[in-house]
């Protein structure tokens, strides 16, 4: 479920919205600033949870008066909008999304890394990504693609915790002498134990179905430093999905992440000595485990080509911008026989060159 949230401006009632240069409110009609501390907080209250201690709150009574829930047919999703809105579109797939009904909250965001990056940006990063791009397929990139960019604020869950961990590695080891004949190599497979205290602090795990995991990692770090309190305020004039991946559902990828991140810290500060070092086993006993819910700002746009789909995306606070690029099949392959073409007529030459010599 998204959420989209519309704050009016105290002077003339328009819709203001949260600008990424002075990182405050401000209403495009009268011009007004306002500061984010002037929306009223709400205080969260801990949950408790079964393997994890909950640290987020609801939403407060009358928080979400007067939002209706969209559909999108397409994908499934769902954005949270003022009644008020008209048509809108899909931050994920595009299409046009349809009024369902009433919107119900759930778990209330704990913190919110605002958007530092604005929608011109997004569009530069955009055009970089696919400069030079020789086999782009023509008319893949234009100004009305780049005006579906979207500011969507993506759910995650941030955990914390301690863990003890007893990890066996194969290291292996070699040697080498010479005599009067021959030169041997002989090789050493090692069995290394360690085990000892690690802690991880803030590890996002993606909260939305919508969207590849794979590509939210790619643009991380987001650096949660900069991450404030949550108030509505921030979401005026993006998009703010509600995660439909709750934190039992999030357990395998939160433990493979803690076991990558153990496995190569144990690896680089102990096991230095060895050429080539391979996991073998991996226990974790985990404490003090605690999660809150955040969003991270996230500007996305899909496009299609030939049938299939393409998804950007880029970090709204660093900049950092990732997405696979179509090919033009008839560009590689012409260049190809050109370049064949080419290696031929060259190599042709320089014999025919050797024949004259």
């Amino acid at each position: 479920m998204s959420t989209v949230l519309e704050q009016k401006c105290p002077c003339c009632g328009g819709a203001v919205e949260f600008d990424v240069g002075t990182q405050k409110l401000k209403c495009p009609y009268c011009d007004t600033e306002f500061e984010i501390n002037d929306i009223p907080q709400v205080e969260n209250n801990s949950a408790e949870a079964v393997n994890w201690r909950s640290q987020s709150a609801q939403w407060a009574e009358g928080e979400t008066d007067g939002m209706k829930v969209y559909s999108c047919k397409s994908c499934g999703g769902e954005i949270v909008a003022d009644a008020a809105t008209g048509a809108t579109s899909c931050p994920y797939c595009g299409n046009q999304v349809v009024l369902q009904g009433q919107f119900t909250g759930a778990y209330r965001p704990d913190m919110i890394i605002p958007f530092k990056l604005d929608k011109k940006a997004a569009k530069e990063a955009f055009k970089k990504h696919l400069s030079g791009k020789k086999f782009l397929p023509k008319g893949f990139l234009d100004d009305n693609k780049l005006e579906e960019l979207k500011g969507v604020y993506v759910p995650h869950w941030i955990f914390t915790c301690d863990a003890y961990s007893q990890m066996i590695f194969q290291g292996k080891k070699t040697s080498t002498w010479a005599d009067s004949n021959y030169i041997y190599t002989k090789t050493d497979i090692y069995d290394i134990y360690r085990e000892g205290k690690i802690s991880f602090d803030n590890i996002p795990i993606d909260a939305s179905q919508k969207i590849d995991d794979t590509l939210m990692e790619s643009i991380e770090p987001f650096d949660l430093t900069q991450a404030v309190d949550f108030n509505t305020a921030y979401l005026a004039g993006y998009v703010a999905d509600k995660f439909d991946v709750n934190v039992d559902e999030s357990s395998a990828r939160i433990n493979e992440r803690m076991r990558q991140t153990a496995f190569e810290s144990f690896r680089r500060d102990t096991v230095q000595e060895y050429i080539d070092v391979v996991e073998g086993s991996i226990n974790m006993n985990v404490t003090d485990g605690s999660y809150k819910y955040a969003l991270f700002p996230v500007w996305l746009v899909n496009a299609t080509w030939n049938g299939k789909s393409y998804t950007y995306a880029m970090n709204g606070q660093t900049g950092k911008f990732v997405g696979n690029i179509p090919t033009d099949e008839k560009k590689a392959r012409l260049t190809g026989g050109l370049i064949g073409l080419a290696a031929g007529l060259l190599a042709y030459g320089i014999a025919w060159l050797i024949e004259l010599l």
